[in-house]
């Protein structure tokens, strides 16, 4: 199948499923063909009888959700990731997933929780949390900002200072803040925490790519960062 010889996946599949009759692997693997196919309804039927067996297959679950995403229908991959982590609650690719798709669908309050589950998890993940200070971000407003900037500044500590995206973050979430309390929000921890993610964040371009440290302390600048 992944030749795109489906003739020759047809009569294997043939040959085992004469071998080994009623055998669940090869039921998974006759719905694969249907998927290489594009038969996507052939594939949720094969699928569904699987289901009907044994209700907790997870490869069969993902395989649903995979087809959902194949065929551009995001509500239902959305209901399936749903009840998929009902199932299989520490999974945490599929919070992931589920987290990515809400995000793309502009829904930042789900991938929000998402993320929180997370980094419940996982707490020492830095992906999770940037990606949760992302979407923090992304909503905006006093609260959502002042909670990003304090998962940008964990991403940070997470990674040793190496992350440039939460660098950028810390610097972008002041500048919003400080846009929005009309610089009345001046905590001398949060004063420190921004000037050295500017100081770290213009020292690492004149480093890693010199021709680029004028655009980016241009930019401090204006953001009255440095």
């Amino acid at each position: 199948m992944d030749c795109q010889r489906l003739d020759v996946a047809k009569d294997c599949i043939g040959v085992l499923s004469k071998q080994f009759p009623g055998s669940t692997r090869v039921a998974r693997l006759e719905a694969r063909l249907f998927e290489a196919k594009g038969e996507w309804a052939e594939a949720e039927r094969a699928y569904a009888l699987i289901l009907e067996n044994n209700p907790f297959d997870q490869i069969v679950h993902k395989r649903k959700i995979a087809i959902a995403k194949a065929q551009g229908g995001m509500s239902i991959v959305i209901d399936y990731l749903n009840k998929y982590l009902e199932l299989f609650m520490a999974d945490h690719d599929a919070w992931r997933e589920l987290a990515e798709t809400y995000s793309s669908l502009q829904m930042y309050k789900q991938a929000a929780f998402c993320y929180e589950e997370l980094i419940l998890a996982q707490p020492t993940i830095p992906l999770y949390h940037i990606a949760y200070a992302e979407v923090l971000y992304t909503m905006g407003g006093l609260e959502n900002l002042q909670t990003a900037k304090k998962y940008y500044a964990s991403t940070i500590q997470l990674t040793g200072g190496k992350n440039t995206r939460a660098l950028f973050g810390v610097c972008l979430c002041t500048s919003a803040i400080n846009q929005l309390t009309k610089g009345r929000n001046k905590e001398e921890e949060d004063s420190e925490l921004q000037s050295l993610a500017a100081e770290v964040l213009l020292k690492n371009y004149k480093q890693q790519a010199p021709s680029k440290a004028p655009l980016i302390s241009s930019m401090l600048k204006n953001m009255k960062l440095s």
